[in-house]
């Protein structure tokens, strides 16, 4: 279904066309694959992560919570963002829609500027990926997250692109929408990812 003969798109565009529920559906089965890779990687962090040679440092040792404290507020932020995205797309508002979206990247480019930072801070204090178990580990699992972070800005980035050479169609909207799932399902990992590393490091 296209949009009527005023123009106007369906309430929900995304849904708008067999293809854009297939879009969805395979995107569903996508991250169900997701679960299982980080569900993998977390159960080795939590299986190796006391695994420190004496002298090496741990987690409570090098962990900084205000700095990642700023980077959970950063990422939660950009959820947030995305929402209101999708919002002005259900309102048909292309404008709002991209301009959200591109502050969406910009959270997520400061996310990841400030795990940067994170690592090296790290590597001088002698955590390096090659250290122990413990830290082979943990850059695995965290890394790993952060490469998610930044596919999702690269994609973001290449549907505000196209957003404003296409606008909002039934052909764009579903990308958008699946688009926004992703960066919400990245934002929940790393709500575990903080829970489990970083607070669980803290206390031991």
């Amino acid at each position: 279904m296209a949009a009527d003969h005023n123009g106007a798109l369906p309430a929900h565009p995304e849904r708008a066309t067999l293809e854009g529920k297939n879009k969805i559906l395979g995107f569903w089965l996508f991250l169900g694959g997701e679960v299982v890779l980080f569900g993998t990687l977390f159960a080795t962090y939590i299986a190796l992560r006391n695994s420190v040679p004496e002298g090496d440092p741990t987690a409570s040792h090098l962990f900084n919570l205000g700095t990642v404290g700023l980077s959970t507020f950063i990422l939660l932020t950009s959820s947030l963002t995305s929402v209101f995205a999708m919002m002005a797309m259900h309102k048909q508002k292309i404008k709002p829609l991209l301009a959200w979206l591109a502050v969406t990247v910009l959270l997520g480019l400061s996310f990841l500027g400030l795990e940067i930072y994170e690592f090296a801070e790290y590597i001088h204090e002698g955590h390096t990926f090659t250290k122990n178990a413990f830290s082979t580990s943990f850059y695995t699992l965290v890394g790993f997250h952060g490469g998610h972070v930044l596919f999702g800005v690269l994609w973001i980035t290449l549907l505000i692109i196209q957003g404003m050479k296409k606008g909002l169609t039934v052909v764009t909207a579903p990308k958008f929408y699946v688009a926004s799932l992703y960066w919400h399902f990245i934002d929940v990992v790393w709500v575990f990812i903080f829970t489990v590393v970083y607070l669980m490091g803290k206390v031991g």
